[in-house]
């Protein structure tokens, strides 16, 4: 099982982290408290630009989750459709040669899914075995993998591609005060990030994933997820996920990496989710690694902010492209997220 090919896409709209502030300030910096908190927040963030589903100035209009998820459709379609486009070109396939899509998002809903959709808009394969899964949020960039993994795994003929879109700003809730809510607001960004994975049967190249691993943390359902509503989708973020990576990661890491026969220091690389600055931090703390052994994520948190599910595919897009590990190197990828849970693999180069 190997990834042949990955990519990203964004909307058209970027807009550096001030202007953003800027824009927010209009609804929620009323008074010189509320604005120096907003400002003192998003500082924080690590983040300096991010991609928008619309221009700024467009926001105010969708005072409606209908609104906005209808804009998360539009714009989950017109990136799905790039994404897959250049996963094919890049790997010299045709369309009908997918075999199974999986999906993955977690900021909108529809029905028929946007892989439904898709299959419609690019004439996909009829055959082609759908995926969709909604709710893993920021874990669901690797859980995804490892079920393209297990696909392929079954059907070693086969290629699966997995598809992320995540469009953060279309959650926003403008009455909501809560820090929550506002450090989200300037922690996720829009975007678009897929993965072409290939059965052993295939001749195509790229990393091999080894071996997945996944842990569930019962009774944490506090930490990370969605208050659903008639007004959307209420951010639940608490303080914690910084202290339940710390205490969790380092010894679940160690666990699946014994049941290979290795050790952390028979890793090269480590391809780990964009979570913002404290969850990167107690990352590096809870695998024994400095801080730059994390550059390619801390990278994209400043470039693009946390995409969610998309975040460490954009990750393992620059490991791809530009990092290229020497062969023979191994690299955990890893992601934790909404149960809480966490997902990793091993990939050899």
């Amino acid at each position: 099982m190997r990834i042949a090919a990955t990519t990203t896409a964004f909307p058209p709209y970027y807009f550096k982290q001030q202007e953003v502030v800027d824009e927010l300030k209009t609804y929620w910096g009323k008074g010189p408290d509320k604005a120096a908190i907003l400002e003192r927040l998003h500082a924080r963030t690590g983040v300096e630009g991010r991609y928008f589903s619309r221009p700024l100035d467009e926001y105010e209009a969708l005072d409606t989750w209908g609104k906005t998820n209808n804009v998360w459709i539009e714009t989950a379609l017109q990136l799905g459709e790039q994404a897959i486009e250049c996963l094919l070109k890049q790997s010299g396939l045709t369309r009908d040669r997918l075999g199974a899509l999986f999906f993955v998002s977690v900021t909108g809903v529809c029905s028929p899914s946007i892989d439904a959709r898709l299959v419609n808009i690019m004439k996909l394969s009829p055959n082609i075995k759908r995926n969709p899964i909604f709710g893993l949020g920021c874990v669901a960039g690797a859980a995804g993998l490892a079920r393209c993994a297990d696909y392929v795994r079954a059907y070693p003929d086969q290629i699966a591609v997995l598809l992320s879109v995540e469009l953060c700003s279309l959650t926003w809730q403008r009455g909501d005060m809560s820090v929550a809510n506002l450090i989200s607001s300037g922690l996720f960004g829009d975007g678009c990030a897929a993965a072409l994975i290939a059965g052993d049967k295939v001749p195509l190249h790229g990393p091999r994933i080894v071996a997945s691993h996944q842990v569930f943390y019962p009774d944490t359902e506090y930490v990370m997820g969605w208050d659903i509503s008639e007004k959307g989708f209420g951010i639940v973020l608490s303080p914690d996920v910084p202290k339940v990576v710390r205490e969790n990661l380092g010894r679940d890491v160690d666990g699946f990496l014994a049941s290979q026969g290795l050790t952390r220091s028979d890793i090269g690389s480590w391809i780990m989710h964009t979570g913002g600055p404290k969850v990167l931090e107690a990352s590096a703390e809870a695998l024994g690694v400095e801080k730059e052994a994390l550059d390619v994520s801390w990278e994209a948190l400043r470039r693009v902010g946390n995409l969610s599910s998309a975040s460490v595919l954009v990750v393992l897009d620059e490991v791809m492209k530009h990092q290229r590990p020497k062969p023979g190197t191994r690299s955990i990828l890893a992601a934790m997220g909404p149960g809480f849970c966490a997902e990793m693999l091993l990939l050899e180069w």
